[in-house]
Formats: structure tokens, C-alpha cells, sequence
């Protein structure tokens, strides 16, 4: 539920949930790449992705939302900063927003 509620405060941006892109269930690696053949930018949640992960060597940005719960409360005070990091944000960065 949170993920459609988020999506809408994406606004100016072409946006779709893992389960609408046809990713649900593909673990990090897999979902990196999938995702890396038909977007910019993988938002997430997960902060161990940047671990786990070699995020130079794909042609995704990353987008790491951090707050104390993945609620949509708790993740819409950051959009703001969020939508001003996907104006810079390129290829195989990584960005954090607390």
C-alpha cells in the first residue's frame, strides 16, 4: 500500500512499483538488472542494498529513502528532497535521503 500511495508524490516522473514492472520476487542482483534495461532510477528502501551490491558497474541509479519505518508517514517528508536528488542523480550513483 505504501508504494501506491508514494508513487503519486513522484510527481513529473514516469514511475512504477516493482510488482507493476513485473520484478516482484527477484532478489537485489536480479532486480538491479532488470530494472537497469527499462529505468534511471531503483527507489528503495532497503538500506543494505549499497553492500551487497557493485552499483558502479550498472546503468541504474539508486535511490536509498531512509526513515526510522518504510510507512508512507514516515516516507513522505522526504520527497522534497527526493525529487531534487532525481535531478542530478546519474548512472551508477548513490544517493541517500534521510
Amino acid at each position: 500500500m505504501c508504494d501506491a500511495l508514494l508513487k503519486r508524490d513522484f510527481t513529473g516522473h514516469e514511475v512504477s512499483t516493482v510488482e507493476e514492472a513485473g520484478f516482484k520476487g527477484l532478489k537485489n542482483g536480479q532486480l538491479l538488472q532488470a530494472a537497469a534495461n527499462d529505468y534511471d532510477v531503483l527507489v528503495t528502501v532497503d538500506q543494505n542494498l549499497q553492500y551487497q551490491q557493485n552499483l558502479k558497474t550498472l546503468a541504474i541509479a539508486v535511490l536509498i529513502l531512509q526513515a526510522k519505518r518504510s510507512t508512507y508517514p514516515l516516507l513522505k517528508p522526504l520527497m522534497p528532497d527526493v525529487l531534487k536528488a532525481l535531478e542530478q542523480i546519474k548512472p551508477g550513483d548513490l544517493t541517500i535521503v534521510k
